[in-house]
């Protein structure tokens, strides 16, 4: 019992540095959203005033027509992107963790490697792609590249989770006279739910983050918060606009942190459960 109350304390502390490191950003975003234009030129860590003028701004202000629109589109790019993905990955993790057929280790292999491509090369043949059929600016436009980003991962995800899951229950369920289908969806899905939560959230944070693609194929429809902070302008062409884009940054990131405080448990579950096979 003493080991492992001191195995923790010991954790604890090598932790603690690390999560003060990591919150060290943050606390400055919000400390630059609350302050006071006329303090934003100071260094000092802890905001002097506090104000809500920066949020006011951007959500009835004069930024609220760039900022309100793209974080709509964010929202529609990424559960759109999410739901594609996740589907997709899902059937074809399952096909390589239950089939035997030729090329399967050439998939995942071929999953890896799109993964580690330089996203910057693709930005201009899909620019002229997409130019000459119409899908520059447009919602489809970003979502089929996001799947280029979110897709490998996913596969590489579930599939290394559905080889965790014994066959012998589906096999067992299909026994019993369940179809393959009805076996997948009631046996399989259930078991596989922590992953496939994990592997959406997982692909939802890498659309909603993207700024790259955002910014390179879009101009005013469907540009999404990450490029719309770039077009953030101040009162004057002397004044800097980072109080504004500080507190788009906080609403921002407030999805993504009420999502991890709310399903950590199924997150760390998903992502620990094809770690150990047995």
């Amino acid at each position: 019992m003493e080991q492992n109350n001191k195995q923790k304390w010991s954790l604890a502390l090598v932790s603690l540095p690390v999560i003060i490191w990591t919150l060290i950003p943050v606390i400055w975003i919000f400390s630059l959203a609350v302050k006071p234009q006329a303090n934003q030129a100071d260094n000092n860590f802890w905001p002097r005033g506090f104000s809500l003028d920066n949020f006011e701004l951007i959500l009835f202000g004069g930024a609220s027509d760039l900022f309100l629109p793209a974080l709509l589109n964010s929202i529609i790019v990424g559960l759109i992107a999410t739901t594609i993905s996740v589907i997709l990955a899902t059937f074809c993790a399952y096909a390589i963790a239950r089939l035997n057929f030729s090329g399967k280790k050439m998939i995942l292999f071929v999953a890896l490697a799109v993964s580690f491509f330089p996203v910057i090369s693709l930005v201009t043949p899909l620019f002229d792609v997409w130019r000459s059929i119409g899908l520059f600016d447009t919602i489809p436009g970003l979502v089929i590249p996001y799947l280029s980003l979110t897709l490998p991962l996913s596969i590489w995800i579930l599939s290394a989770f559905f080889q965790q899951i014994p066959w012998e229950l589906e096999q067992a369920a299909q026994v019993d006279g369940a179809t393959s289908w009805q076996a997948f969806r009631k046996v399989i899905v259930p078991l596989a739910a922590p992953g496939v939560f994990t592997t959406g959230i997982i692909t939802f944070f890498t659309a909603w983050n993207d700024f790259v693609f955002a910014i390179s194929l879009t101009s005013e429809s469907a540009r999404t918060v990450p490029a719309a902070l770039a077009f953030f302008t101040g009162a004057s062409q002397f004044e800097q606009p980072t109080g504004a884009i500080s507190a788009a940054a906080v609403i921002v990131t407030i999805p993504v942190v009420i999502l991890v405080l709310l399903f950590q448990k199924r997150i760390v579950a998903g992502l620990t459960s094809g770690a150990v096979k047995g």
